[in-house]
C-alpha cells in the first residue's frame, strides 16, 4: 500500500484512478475510522458542523471521481480551519 503523501498526490492528479484501499486509507488516518455502511459504502465523519460526514463507495477496486474530489475539498477545509497539514 502507499504512503498518504503519494496517495493524496494521485488523488490530486487523476481522481478518476485511485485505488480504493488507498482512498479509504487517506480517509481514516485524516478523519478516523469508518462507520460501515450499507452495501459498499463508507461514512466517515468530519469535526464540523452542517453535514459532517463523508461518504465514500467502492465501484470496481476504484473511489468515484466525484467523492475524491469531495475528500479533497474536505482536506482543504480541515487543513484551514483546524491547521491540519496534508
Amino acid at each position: 500500500m502507499a504512503k498518504n503523501d503519494d496517495i493524496l498526490l494521485q488523488m490530486k492528479r487523476n481522481p478518476k484512478d485511485v485505488k480504493f484501499v488507498d482512498f479509504c486509507k487517506v480517509c481514516e488516518s485524516f478523519f478516523g475510522k469508518a462507520r460501515k455502511g450499507t452495501g459498499s459504502h463508507r461514512i466517515y465523519k468530519t469535526p464540523w458542523q452542517g453535514d459532517p460526514r463523508i461518504n465514500v463507495q467502492n465501484h470496481k477496486g476504484k473511489a468515484k471521481a466525484y467523492q475524491v474530489k469531495q475528500v479533497l475539498l474536505a482536506l482543504e477545509k480541515l487543513e484551514v480551519s483546524h491547521g491540519v497539514k496534508e
